[in-house]
């Protein structure tokens, strides 16, 4: 662990001194108002390869809504898509993100449901990190009267995801037990949110150790991400535990199936694991995929545990499944307007810090979401010194990276 450790800081520290000499931004003149500022990804790779530009603006086609963007989500989808290591990844240039939070600016022909001048959530199918966006009616969703922009833009992707996979998959009920990791995430903080909604739900998560004093009260039991949490399980729990939440690539998987009690159910949602470095590299592709452990489908049936995957955007996107999403999203507003659950925003950053924002999620120094705020200018960042370590109290206290106005050295 200690030497994964050092490969980690090492490439940190060789990103931010590639880094350090930024290509030069496109200017963005004043220009004819068809036009919009967008983050566009001109290439498969690194950091550089994301710049802020105009585009022509969309308009909506049948059936769609057009929105004026005030916050976008980052996932760490977003680092896979950028590096192109994601299954038949889409043409280059492009528009990466795939939810946002704006106002209703117009609407195409037959879209009935909305109004000019609504507050909406959305999913998009790609090109969110814009001023404008058009989407399907299917995709588009009334906001709360309470929520703001920033958190309805950490609120769809994670909220939606954790509740499906708790409830939809495995039938999350009262007493049992749920193991989730990366526990400081954006996913890992709705998952303790909704865990704390059903009586009796014991939580067990694992995280980065600074990240701990932060998170401490939203898990039952803590862990550092980097010591033997079975062990540490099982001294709680010898029986084991309901729920096993993986977003790290199935590196994790025997030892996952090897917690469950019996019916439990492990669930696959995520590939941060697959993220090493800066761009995608053979070998560290090959490296995570020999790390995936493989399962025998004999002793599933034989010690009654189930392993299930889950995609939220192929279920919408490629799956069609639109109309069940609805049905849940519509249960987490009741859940928000019962003030039961809440989004963490990690941190604000404008379209133009977008490659910053990138860099903070790859080093997992965030808790809760990032999101892009459209109309946030950009502020100075200050870089850190040789040897500087992370400012502990930024990292345990988010609400302080939505108040300063300096970006605090990671």
């Amino acid at each position: 662990m200690a030497d994964e450790g050092a490969e980690m800081i090492e490439e940190t520290e060789h990103m931010i001194e590639k880094n350090g000499e930024k290509e030069p931004e496109n200017v963005l003149p004043a220009g004819d108002a068809k036009e919009m500022r967008a983050v566009i990804l001109s290439g498969f790779g690194g950091l550089n390869k994301l710049r802020v530009t105009k585009k022509a603006m969309p308009e909506p086609q049948e059936g769609e809504v057009k929105i004026r963007v005030k916050a976008c989500g980052l996932n760490f989808l977003d680092l896979m898509v950028r590096q192109g290591n994601i299954d038949n990844p889409p043409k280059t240039p492009l528009v990466p993100g795939f939810e946002c939070s704006g106002i209703v600016e117009a609407m195409g022909e037959g879209t009935k449901g909305f109004e000019i001048g609504d507050r909406v959530m959305a999913f998009v199918n790609y090109n969110a990190w814009a001023e404008v966006v058009c989407t399907p009616l299917d995709y588009v969703y009334k906001m709360p009267d309470d929520m703001t922009f920033p958190e309805a833009a950490a609120f769809s992707i994670n909220f939606v995801a954790a509740y499906m996979m708790l409830f939809e998959v495995a039938n999350l009920r009262e007493g049992m037990s749920v193991l989730v990791h990366s526990a400081g995430g954006g996913v890992g903080q709705a998952v303790a949110q909704l865990c704390s909604t059903i009586p009796s739900v014991t939580v067990f998560g694992t995280a980065s150790s600074f990240k701990h004093e932060a998170i401490k009260n939203s898990v039952t039991h803590l862990f550092d991400r980097n010591v033997d949490y079975v062990q540490e399980v099982k001294k709680i729990s010898p029986e084991g535990v309901d729920i096993v939440l993986d977003c790290l690539c199935g590196e994790n998987t025997g030892k996952g199936l090897g917690l469950l009690r019996p019916l439990g159910t492990y669930i696959l949602y995520g590939s941060s694991s697959m993220v090493t470095g800066e761009t995608k590299s053979f070998f560290s592709f090959a490296k995570s995929w020999w790390q995936v452990e493989k399962v025998n489908p004999i002793k599933l049936f034989e010690e009654n545990k189930v392993i299930a995957g889950f995609s939220l955007l192929n279920l919408l996107f490629k799956q069609g499944r639109c109309g069940h999403v609805k049905t849940v999203v519509e249960k987490l507003f009741s859940l928000y307007n019962q003030k039961k659950i809440k989004p963490v925003v990690d941190s604000l950053w404008a379209l133009e810090e977008v490659k910053e924002a990138m860099q903070r999620i790859h080093d997992r120094v965030n808790i809760g979401k990032l999101i892009l705020d459209v109309e946030k200018s950009p502020t100075p960042l200050v870089n850190p010194e040789p040897g500087h370590e992370p400012d502990q109290t930024s990292l345990e206290s988010p609400e302080k990276w939505l108040c300063s106005e300096v970006r605090h050295p990671t």
